[in-house]
């Protein structure tokens, strides 16, 4: 799957990840102490929503617009971000995640963001200039690892790659089973599409088999049947997610669930934990 972003800037993908990051990371804050933001795979941080790349695909519309013209106030937070960068009008530039978790950063957290493809992280610092960032050109299994255990004591490591590579999935697993020895209290959210569901389980149960505990796969299919050799959606595995997040998650699925269901389909939103 080729996955360079820009092509799919604001898709129904971002809107899912991005509300449910934005409420993963205010669960974490109502505590007071500092968090270490993480993002491995930090794209570009800003997309033009009208540039070539995005217009080819369209995605847009069948996500962060859909988005903009529902009215339910649980996507509100979601469409203030977006509008952050858009001073405060309609979107015509989409936040990546780097620019969204800058959004919600408080004075004691800290944000560090990798991007290894060249031009991208050209992009990447210049979009994050004037910001508190650290920004790295660094293999981004390699960073995740070395910035473990974190220095503050709670974080949130976000892995969000292309999934160009045939290896992709193995390498996730392996460097979170690394992860997992040195951080086992950390929050790590996995992006990840789904397309061919046979792949997919064999993935699932590959993670299972990693014996940790608390790993909660959601996952947002568009179609009410799976339409063969296409993106059919996008899910997110949440390793310690928090009870205030957990607890809060039902609605806003069902939120994003209606706001960005394809004409003729119902979609489906589901949560579960990937070990009972």
């Amino acid at each position: 799957m080729n996955y360079r972003h820009s092509f799919h800037a604001g898709n129904s993908a971002d809107v899912v990840k991005h509300s449910l990051l934005i409420a993963l990371v205010r669960a974490l804050q109502q505590k007071d102490g500092a968090l270490t933001l993480i993002d491995t795979h930090a794209g570009r941080a800003l997309y033009d929503l009208g540039g070539e790349q995005a217009q080819r695909t369209g995605e847009a519309a069948h996500g962060v617009l859909r988005a903009f013209a529902d009215a339910n106030p649980l996507l509100d937070s979601y469409r203030a971000a977006v509008r952050a960068v858009n001073a405060g009008a309609e979107p015509r530039l989409y936040p990546g995640s780097p620019q969204v978790l800058t959004q919600l950063l408080r004075p004691q957290d800290v944000l560090i963001v990798n991007e290894k493809h060249p031009e991208d992280a050209r992009a990447l610092r210049a979009a994050m200039r004037g910001t508190p960032a650290a920004v790295h050109e660094r293999d981004a299994y390699e960073l995740w690892l070395a910035l473990l255990p974190t220095r503050t004591g709670r974080g949130v490591v976000v892995v969000d790659p292309p999934y160009e590579q045939t290896d992709e999935r193995a390498r996730i697993t392996a460097t979170l089973a690394a992860a997992h020895r040195r951080w086992s209290h950390g929050v790590t959210v996995i992006w990840y599409p789904l397309k061919d569901r046979v792949t997919h389980q064999r993935w699932k149960d590959a993670l299972r088999r990693l014996g940790i505990p608390k790993v909660l796969s959601v996952e947002h299919w568009l179609y009410d049947a799976d339409e063969p050799g296409i993106y059919n959606g996008s899910g997110l595995f949440i390793v310690n997610p928090p009870y205030a997040f957990t607890q809060a998650l039902s609605p806003l699925l069902e939120a994003l669930r209606v706001a960005l269901a394809p004409e003729g389909h119902r979609g489906k939103v589901t949560a579960e934990w990937l070990n009972g």
